[in-house]
């Protein structure tokens, strides 16, 4: 059988690195299944997932001119439910969040709302442009408020 991109084959787990697993497959081909193309979830630690001697089912995703064979199980599995992020977007097991590069953590979570505009009524077009003037006012000294903290805050040049 001539190995082709999207095919999909049985081969047999010939190593398990951090980074990936190495699979055997027919006519004596070796391929790389890499640590992001094993599950729809994350993985920390491969070997928890897949070890030596376990067949598995692999597409074959990229054959490069060296001869290198590049393998996805994932994309074997049935697609995740609409609406789950892949890595699982959504929050299980009430953890901690992961803390970004300096410690801080990586998100607030907090989440932009728009704010819930007044109805309109029987308002004049002096009144609309007196609101729309008041939010404007508002937008700017929000943005000032928010570009100044990033800066390290306003002083004025002498």
């Amino acid at each position: 059988m001539q190995l082709e991109v999207g095919s999909i084959l049985e081969g047999k787990v010939t190593g398990v690195k951090k980074f990936g697993a190495f699979v055997a497959l027919p006519e004596g081909k070796t391929g790389m299944v890499h640590i992001s193309e094993v599950s729809n979830e994350f993985i920390q630690d491969l070997g928890t997932v897949l070890s030596e001697g376990q067949t598995v089912k692999v597409k074959v995703i990229n054959i490069a001119p060296d001869g290198k064979i590049a393998l996805s199980i994932k994309r074997t599995l049935p697609p995740p439910p609409r609406g789950e992020r892949a890595g699982g977007g959504q929050k299980q097991g009430g953890g901690p969040r992961p803390k970004g590069p300096r410690g801080q953590r990586a998100d607030t979570g907090r989440v932009w709302q728009p704010r819930v505009q007044a109805p309109q009524g029987d308002m004049s077009f002096e009144d609309m442009m007196a609101r729309w003037k008041t939010r404007s006012e508002e937008n700017n000294a929000d943005l000032k408020r928010a570009t100044e903290g990033r800066r390290g805050g306003y002083s004025r040049r002498r």
